[in-house]
């Protein structure tokens, strides 16, 4: 990382959304380390528990649009404030009145949606500080938050054993009100905030093609992150039949190799461009699922495929975001709620996936498969689009930037 970055933006304000985006992803995924205990407590079916994990996947990926909505008409910092109050709420309710079915524990997957749609803000409080040419490497560093969902897989099931799983509701509140505080104290909007819209203007930017590429693109890496830190506790201990604890050693190894990748996507991406960066990181991404699909027979096998899976699918997410701010940078609030939306989605697909390949076939072998596929759709897709964009908004002279 050069000088010339850090004195390009506002540092307090980058570390605070990186810390925000951290302690909020950690909560967003925090059923799925805990889905065993609370399965065999609930008596949840393969089904039921994918829908579990996956519910808070889908339930951000819808709030994300409207976060992104409230980052245009009230700015990041307010925005972003009042979306942790809910989610330590939201969290304190559960921990002192219980969760007692399933029914219960579905409401408050949806009220942890609230903290998958920090993603919405982190990013434009961000982006918003730094010029295109390091868009990257501050999208990267803002969007490394992803390493929070490590976090709840290396402790929710140690300590749900030790003290039980409606208890670690309340514990999660104690670092989110820490990150709260930084959050206030720290963070500052740009002076660069682009004035709010009117909604006709919002779904306008959705008759724009591009749009709907990018939607898609994060929906395969950032929805391949997100839905397996969701679902790889469950699949170790069905699948391998590893303890909760030993399981969620697994997937946050897997989960920390995406998140701190995500980054090294965005720098490569603005050192050689972000299309060509995707292109070779969907490609080894098929791979790496696909032989995780395979069947294979012993969990340090599955383990070493899968992290590599989350090193290019979390190198991918940066790669994403160094391309979008250079597309829509006046439009990059309700855009990063737009993309944000489709990667939440993508990891709901898979998540959700997973649990009715299990119910439905006896295995994850079909869900692996089928996602693994969207990776190929989705390096086909960049080669129909590169050269358009590398010949419009992708001249040099236009972005300042490689695309």
């Amino acid at each position: 990382m050069n000088k010339g970055f850090w004195k390009a933006g506002h540092t307090p304000t980058l570390l605070s959304a990186f810390l925000y985006f951290d302690l909020s992803f950690m909560v967003w995924v925090l059923l799925g380390p805990l889905a065993v205990y609370i399965s065999r407590d609930l008596g949840l079916s393969p089904a039921q528990k994918g829908l579990m994990v996956a519910t808070p996947l889908l339930a951000g990926a819808m709030l994300r649009l409207l976060m992104g909505v409230l980052v245009d008409h009230l700015k990041p910092k307010l925005a972003g404030a009042i979306g942790q109050v809910v989610v330590i709420a939201a969290l304190s309710t559960a921990w002192l009145l219980g969760v007692h079915s399933f029914s219960q524990v579905m409401l408050l997957a949806v009220f942890l949606g609230v903290a998958g749609a920090s993603f919405a803000v982190a990013l434009p409080l961000a982006s918003r500080w730094y010029p295109p040419e390091y868009q990257g490497a501050a999208m990267g560093i803002a969007g490394a938050g992803n390493s929070g969902t490590a976090i709840a897989a290396l402790f929710a099931p140690s300590l749900a054993k030790a003290f039980g799983w409606n208890a670690v509701f309340g514990m999660a509140v104690l670092p989110l009100l820490f990150a709260f505080l930084v959050y206030v104290l720290f963070a500052k909007d740009s002076p660069n905030c682009p004035p709010a819209k009117k909604m006709s203007e919002y779904l306008a930017i959705l008759k724009d093609k591009d749009a709907w590429w990018f939607m898609f693109y994060y929906c395969v890496t950032f929805g391949g992150f997100s839905g397996l830190a969701s679902s790889l506790t469950v699949y170790f201990n069905d699948q391998y039949h590893l303890d909760p604890v030993h399981a969620g050693f697994y997937t946050a190894g897997c989960v920390f190799a995406g998140s701190f990748m995500r980054p090294i996507g965005g720098m490569v991406a603005d050192r050689i461009g972000g299309i060509r960066t995707l292109l070779v990181l969907y490609t080894l991404a098929a791979v790496c699922l696909l032989l995780v699909a395979a069947n294979l027979s012993q969990a340090w096998m599955a383990l070493g495929a899968l992290v590599a899976s989350m090193l290019w699918l979390g190198m991918g997410n940066g790669a994403v975001f160094q391309l979008v701010p250079q597309r829509f940078r006046k439009e990059i609030g309700v855009m990063t709620g737009l993309v944000g939306m489709a990667g939440g989605v993508g990891g709901f697909l898979l998540a959700a996936g997973l649990g009715y390949s299990k119910q439905l076939t006896g295995g994850y072998q079909t869900g692996f498969t089928i996602f693994a596929c969207l990776a190929l759709f989705a390096w086909v897709g960049l080669l129909s689009v590169k050269q358009r964009w590398r010949t419009t908004w992708g001249a040099a002279h236009i972005a300042g930037a490689k695309v």
